[in-house]
Formats: C-alpha cells, sequence, structure tokens
C-alpha cells in the first residue's frame, strides 16, 4: 500500500490543479535553472514518478493557439522528492475532464504523485470516494484544496485532522470564501440562487452540520490547532488567523513563453450565459460589438461554454472558436497570443497580468451592464461582477456595450 502522502491536496478543475502547482512551486522556492529534458509540444519538461491513481491517459495533442513558441531556461522541479500526492475528483463535462488530464500529466512531469478519484456520475459514487480517501485524509498534516464551495470538499473536510489547511484559487469565487469567511457567513456561490423547495429545504438542513464543520476549519482561531492559508492571485485581504499568500504566477512564467505576439485581438469568453447571470442574446450581441470595435479574430471558449452558443456566436461574428486543452494563463504565456486580449469580468483580468508580465501584451476588462443579467440572476451578481472590474490591477477598462434589446 502507498503510504499516505504528507501533504495532500484536491483539485476538481483544471485553473485548481494549476494553482496548486503554483503553491507548489512558491513554497519550494527553487535555486537556478536545471537540465534540459525531453519534449512535450515544445516545451522542456522534467520527467517524475507516474505512479499513483487509475487518470485516465492524458491528451497528448498539441494545445489549440500554441505556436511552439519559445520557453525560458526552467527552474529544477519544485516537486522532485515531495510528498505532495494531488488527488484529482474530475467533473462530468468533457471539457475539463480533458484539460484535466493534460495538467495531471504536467504535474506529474514536475515529480508528483496525481491519483484519479471518481466521486461523480453514479449514485454511490460519493461515498466509494470517501471510502477510498478517508485513510490518507486523516493522515495528512497539510490539505490543500481548490474550491471551499464544493459540498464534496466540504464532506472531506469532516475528516480533516490537518495541522495546516490551505486554499488555493478557484478563480474569482475566491473573493467571496474570503469575505463571506469574515462575516461568519454560510458558504454559497456568488450567483447561486436558493431554490428547490421543499426538497431542497429538507437537503439544506441535513448537510447543515457538514457545512457548519467546514465554517469553523475555514475560520482558525486560537486553540484549534490548525493554520489556514490562502494562496491567491485576486484582490483579497486576510482576517482573522488567516494568511495570505499571493500567487503570482511564478511556475507558469518560469516553465513557459515569453508568447509570441500576432498583431490582432483576442477576446475571453465567460460562461455567465451557463450560469444563469446573463442573457444569451444580450452576451451575443456584447461579443459582436466588441469583435468590430477592436478588430477579434479569436474567441478563447470557456470550458462550460456550451456548443450550441459558440456556434451562434462564431456565426454571427465570425470569430475563430478557439476551445484550449489547458488553461487560459498556460496557452496565453505559451502563444501565439494577440497584443489585445479583452475579457468580460473573470478570473483571467486577475492572473493575465501576471502569467504575461513583461510581455508586451495589454489584457482589458469590459463591464457588464446590468441590463444584461437575467431575471434569475441572483441579488449579489451585479455588484460583485462590478467588483472583479473595479479591483483588478495592470488592466484597460472597457466601457460596457450598449445593452441590445433581448428577441
Amino acid at each position: 500500500m502507498t503510504p499516505s502522502a504528507s501533504t495532500l491536496a484536491f483539485v476538481e478543475s483544471p485553473v485548481q490543479l494549476l494553482n496548486v502547482l503554483e503553491w507548489a512551486y512558491a513554497r519550494s522556492a527553487p535555486a537556478g535553472p536545471g537540465p534540459q529534458q525531453p519534449q512535450l509540444d515544445g516545451v522542456p519538461r522534467q520527467r517524475g514518478p507516474r505512479s499513483g491513481g487509475a487518470e485516465p491517459g492524458p491528451d497528448r495533442a498539441r494545445a489549440q493557439g500554441d505556436g511552439g513558441a519559445g520557453t525560458a531556461a526552467a527552474p529544477a522541479p519544485a516537486g522532485a522528492g515531495s510528498p505532495l500526492r494531488i488527488v484529482v475528483l474530475p467533473p462530468t463535462d468533457p471539457m475539463s475532464r480533458g484539460q484535466l488530464r493534460r495538467m495531471a500529466a504536467l504535474a506529474r512531469d514536475e515529480g508528483y504523485e496525481v491519483c484519479w478519484q471518481e466521486a461523480r456520475g453514479s449514485r454511490f459514487a460519493p461515498l466509494k470516494a470517501l471510502s477510498a480517501l478517508a485513510r490518507d485524509v486523516r493522515a495528512a498534516r497539510t490539505v490543500v484544496i481548490g474550491d471551499p464551495f464544493s459540498r464534496y470538499v466540504q464532506l472531506l473536510l469532516t475528516l480533516v485532522r490537518a495541522e495546516e489547511l490551505v486554499v488555493v484559487d478557484d478563480g474569482t469565487a475566491t473573493m467571496e470564501f474570503v469575505a463571506q469567511t469574515a462575516r461568519g457567513e454560510r458558504l454559497v456561490r456568488w450567483h447561486r440562487v436558493g431554490g428547490g423547495g421543499l426538497p431542497g429545504r429538507v437537503r439544506e438542513l441535513a448537510y447543515a452540520p457538514v457545512s457548519a464543520t467546514a465554517r469553523r476549519r475555514f475560520t482558525p482561531a486560537g486553540g484549534r490547532g490548525h493554520r489556514v492559508e490562502v494562496f491567491s492571485s485576486m484582490p483579497v485581504t486576510a482576517h482573522g488567523a488567516m494568511t495570505l499568500r499571493v500567487n503570482d504566477f511564478a511556475w507558469t512564467r518560469a516553465r513557459f513563453g515569453p508568447p509570441r505576439l500576432t498583431k490582432g485581438t483576442d477576446l475571453v469568453g465567460t460562461s455567465l450565459v451557463e450560469t444563469g447571470v446573463v442573457d444569451p442574446a444580450r452576451y451575443l450581441e456584447a461579443v459582436r460589438a466588441l469583435t468590430l470595435e477592436h478588430g477579434a479574430t479569436r474567441y478563447f471558449a470557456h470550458r462550460r461554454e456550451s456548443p450550441e452558443k459558440l456556434r451562434a456566436l462564431s456565426q454571427a461574428t465570425g470569430l475563430e472558436i478557439v476551445r484550449p486543452d489547458l488553461p487560459l494563463e498556460l496557452i496565453a504565456r505559451r502563444g501565439p497570443v494577440g497584443r489585445t486580449i479583452v475579457s468580460f469580468p473573470s478570473t483571467v483580468v486577475h492572473t493575465l497580468p501576471y502569467a504575461l508580465t513583461g510581455t508586451g501584451v495589454t489584457v482589458a476588462v469590459c463591464d457588464v451592464d446590468p441590463a444584461w443579467l437575467t431575471g434569475s440572476a441572483s441579488a449579489r451578481a451585479r455588484s460583485f461582477l462590478a467588483g472583479v472590474t473595479d479591483t483588478a490591477r495592470d488592466v484597460r477598462r472597457l466601457p460596457a456595450q450598449a445593452a441590445p434589446t433581448a428577441g
């Protein structure tokens, strides 16, 4: 039996896995360049152990948008000999699973053990996964998680005895997580709207003890015997006994790029339509207006955007739709990438300025007009999206496109 790792990380998305690698790199303080190693997609790679997990074989195809850009000399791998074990709890959608497979390959090449644990897709999958992970969760001295709002992760936290709990970014949700724990509120995603009728309320009541345990874990105080760290690129401020470490994407910058720049503008897609926040017709018109105004040629799709929506965008705008097989921070750093990248309020307006520092790329953010919001959008949506834009560093602000009339 594989011995338990002293540090255990749980990730459910490609971005979370990327940020675990960034966290491990930041803690390792690597000292100097290492030798050139075998290459994948034109990028020098360090080979590490490939043990651990039943994760399907990674898709080795070249990332869309990868132009084979040059790579800076890479420091020695932070993971070599590390007791960190990364547990992937994959979602069911194919795009996320594909990106996770490639990120898992990168993590293994850094020297980390990666385990693929199915926890969804069948009625008993969560319980089977919990049973399989319980021993390692109890034994870990440090537990790293990417989504504090995940009910499955909160369930795992009831077993945690670790001295240290680390939260790495799962995008802009980190901003809401820090704010809610500071106020002592229950953890609820900013775009979530209550519902489900009586069955939903019953489920909430049954789950309340688990949620309460998670809140206690995330708000350390004297005598509880554990520390909480937030590793983030977001504009957050630690509170109470919580500590903050800034994620400046040092691992990404050391391993990839700098990118070759194109003359055009790239647009970055968002899942605001899929989460029920923004009206689909208004979103399409806003993308069309941005395309015309900035001469955009490519649209980097969010992994949650539906094929139907992307087909409609392509037909209405003529944009080339790119579905990256790695997080956008890596795709942009490897290049080729436009000299200007335009995004709606989202995680990338905070992360790309770090990842692309010194490359000459301008990141611009377009405000979301309140008129674009759907009737089912949460009351918090408007102020949250405005906060994402207002707090972005080193970006160019663009006014919201004139709100079209929804058909």
